[in-house]
């Protein structure tokens, strides 16, 4: 197998701003001459492996870092915003925009954004009986989804509230114990009650209400999510005040965004978890009862484990819900999701909602030749009555096939024969495939034929 070259100017350059060194300094540091770093920080060359040794021993530079995956997430974002019909001209080549992502990172998230502005001012005006005699009736990017793109280009990984959440779980007794210790220390009485919502703080009163509908995870989850709220408040502060978003309701779903990230965290300290995990080999099942948390809790838990110098297997994750709509996305491999709209059909996803209670297997592959090992598992969500309505979720987890080895799930699959791969993508507008039976609409970057004496699977044949 040919070795991976690795392109990272944009790297390279942060780490050389970052140490406050001139080109020159930073070349004769790395031993390489100057021309040479100059065509590496202009992603002209790969990174040698010289430069990554130096990299480690001159800096302690994780050299992990150099393939952070952002490139790839800023270059399935750009094709999927251009695969809108609004760009009515040839399509940019994938060469380009692979140079704009790797060279241009800034650039390329201004493009983005634009394309948000866009797509949110086209929104309101299709729904103008809305919008007319609003005050609010403005243009503004969605609050949604500037935090989604937050932790989505975070890696999923808040460091300083990971160690936060690792260094509260460290003491003898559970997190959860600890929780409700310090919330009492404080004055917070907690009270466990059969109400329609799942966690209801009283600040007046200092009263924590958890319903009892709930599951022991969920109720344990949403203590330890107030109790970041309320112990933790200038860490997750000082967080939001770096991400600078740009509303006020976007700062106020990242806030909470923040707190379920400590308590995820805190129910599942990044150390032991991580050891945890690979002793079992990620059964999810093993490693819910182990931390008492629920299949989605610990499938999520698995995506965020991205630390510098001690990664886990890099997963993505994903929940849809049953029209096939992701609510959350997360990716720290090469695979991205579709940032509008639904996942690819032939996706084991969508087929969790007829198989409850069951773990289903894929082996799948993307346009680009990439191999995944795909989970997936419905997570549907009693309201605990019996007028509640119930939640319908699936999630999907999976890594890169070289990985499968480290998964239980994976044992007894045979992943040498070319034909076990389902032939899987991220959006139908940007995918190359041409005869798709799933497909939806043509693909933006191909030429169509129409031929009204001929009817295949699809109504058009794909140059």
């Amino acid at each position: 197998m040919a070795v991976q070259k690795i392109y990272a100017g944009a790297k390279l350059r942060e780490l050389r701003g970052r140490l406050s060194l001139t080109q020159k300094s930073f070349a004769q540091k790395l031993g390489v001459s100057l021309p040479y770093l100059n065509q590496m920080e202009n992603n002209n060359r790969p990174v040698s492996t010289s430069v990554v040794l130096g990299l480690a021993q001159e800096f302690g530079f994780d050299v992990t870092e150099l393939q952070s995956g952002d490139e790839a997430r800023l270059l399935g974002d750009m094709r999927e915003a251009l695969a809108d019909p609004v760009f009515t001209g040839d399509a940019p080549q994938l060469a380009d925009l692979r140079l704009a992502a790797s060279n241009a990172p800034t650039l390329a998230r201004a493009f983005l954004d634009l394309h948000a502005a866009y797509r949110q001012t086209h929104e309101r005006l299709a729904s103008l009986d809305e919008a007319l005699g609003r005050e609010d009736a403005r243009l503004a990017p969605s609050p949604w989804e500037e935090v989604r793109d937050f932790f989505h280009y975070c890696d999923n990984y808040i460091d300083a509230v990971d160690r936060a959440a690792e260094i509260f779980a460290s003491g003898d007794s559970a997190p959860v114990v600890r929780a409700r210790t310090v919330l009492a220390d404080l004055g917070v009485a907690v009270v466990y009650a059969p109400t329609d919502h799942l966690r209801h703080y009283d600040v007046t009163t200092k009263t924590l209400t958890l319903s009892t509908r709930a599951a022991k995870s969920s109720q344990d989850f949403q203590l330890l999510l107030q109790l970041a709220l309320i112990s933790h408040a200038p860490l997750l502060d000082a967080t939001l005040d770096l991400a600078r978003f740009q509303t006020p309701e976007a700062r106020g779903i990242a806030l909470v965004g923040l707190a379920n990230y400590f308590a995820g965290a805190a129910m599942m300290p990044y150390g032991a978890f991580l050891q945890a995990a690979q002793d079992t080999r990620h059964d999810l099942e093993v490693l819910g009862t182990r931390f008492g948390a629920s299949l989605e809790q610990v499938a999520h838990r698995l995506s965020t484990l991205q630390r510098a110098g001690a990664k886990g297997i890099p997963f993505f994750f994903v929940r849809v819900d049953q029209a096939g709509t992701i609510t959350k996305r997360h990716s720290a491999t090469t695979l991205q999701f579709a940032r509008y709209g639904g996942a690819c059909p032939l996706w084991n996803v969508h087929a969790a909602f007829e198989t409850p209670g069951q773990f289903l297997r894929q082996l799948a592959e993307t346009p680009d030749g990439a191999r995944y090992f795909c989970l997936a598992h419905d997570v549907s969500k009693s309201g605990g009555a019996f007028n509640a309505p119930t939640r319908r979720f699936a999630i999907g987890l999976g890594c890169e096939v070289r990985h499968a080895d480290a998964l239980v799930y994976a044992d007894h699959m045979d992943r040498t024969a070319p034909d076990a791969y389902a032939p899987i993508g991220i959006s139908c507008r940007i995918c190359e495939r041409k005869n798709c039976h799933q497909r939806s609409v043509p693909p933006l970057e191909r030429r169509l034929r129409i031929d009204p004496n001929q009817r295949g699977v699809l109504p058009y044949q794909v140059d």
